[in-house]
């Protein structure tokens, strides 16, 4: 028995829906198989995609010319006002050592890493690495690595192991690669603002053009702070460029124990 029109157009039409279907699935699973392909750091690179080596924006060095506005100045925390006060005498402190020429000594005096979120503000070139399930930002700066696991949960903070880095997860809202990160030291701190151990750092990445990436950060402390603290970090693309080693070893720096300034120690021939 020959099949009728009938039954022709019907197969045909299931055949159009079921391809229909595939190019929808495919489309919305799109940003998931980029996010688990590699792409090469160049032009040629999809257009969402964050992989490559990027500057602070605007730095001391720009790979690219300064085409668009830079981002507002970070602004003053909204710490209680029990906190804010001798946090704002401490920077003024450190101001005023810093016109002397006696830095006060920091992390930094004793080889420690930025932790987050300062690790993010690109003071020395960052490379972004997406894979599949996990976003892996490295910072060149005492070699820094953080990993962002997409589609996971992070733990509550009394469950959090305090770390540099903290937990963080993340997931993908179109192009926005949406962030969160919990257990961050006690003694890890941005720009000299303390924190509790419920600190909550929001983040909300993605690219503006080809060439230039945003990182809107929102902390939140019910702790220590009144209000959400936010900010943006802007940073440029560098393809070209090749992350180098950092390593802080044979430190000479040292924190005066009297004073509490930085210094240096230099060895003659006489040196034991």
């Amino acid at each position: 028995m020959k099949p009728s029109i009938a039954s022709f157009i019907a197969l045909s039409g299931a055949m159009l829906l079921l391809v229909a279907c595939h190019d929808q699935s495919a489309e919305s699973a799109s940003r998931s198989v980029a996010s688990a392909t590699p792409a090469a750091d160049s032009a040629t690179a999809a257009a969402t995609r964050i992989d490559g080596k990027w500057f602070a924006y605007p730095g001391q060095v720009d790979p690219l010319e300064r085409t668009i506005d830079p981002p507002k100045p970070i602004p003053e925390p909204p710490l209680k006002p029990e906190y804010l006060a001798p946090w704002k005498e401490h920077q003024a402190k450190l101001q005023e050592a810093d016109k002397k020429g006696e830095p006060i000594a920091s992390g930094y005096t004793h080889c420690l890493p930025d932790g987050m979120p300062a690790m993010m503000m690109g003071m020395f070139p960052m490379e972004v690495l997406e894979s599949n399930g996990q976003v892996t930002i490295i910072q060149e700066a005492y070699q820094q690595i953080r990993r962002i696991y997409l589609n996971d949960k992070i733990p509550h903070w009394q469950d959090a192991e305090p770390r540099f880095w903290g937990h963080s997860a993340g997931h993908w809202e179109g192009d926005t690669l949406v962030t969160e990160t919990v257990g961050i030291k006690e003694n890890v701190l941005f720009r000299n603002v303390p924190h509790s151990a419920a600190m909550h750092i929001d983040e909300r990445i993605h690219l503006i053009d080809k060439d230039h990436m945003v990182d809107e950060v929102t902390v939140t402390d019910p702790d220590y702070l009144t209000a959400p603290w936010q900010w943006t970090w802007m940073y440029a693309r560098h393809s070209g460029y090749k992350m180098y080693e950092y390593v802080c070893e044979n430190n000479r720096e040292f924190a005066d124990p009297d004073t509490g300034a930085a210094r240096l120690k230099l060895f003659g021939p006489d040196s034991k």
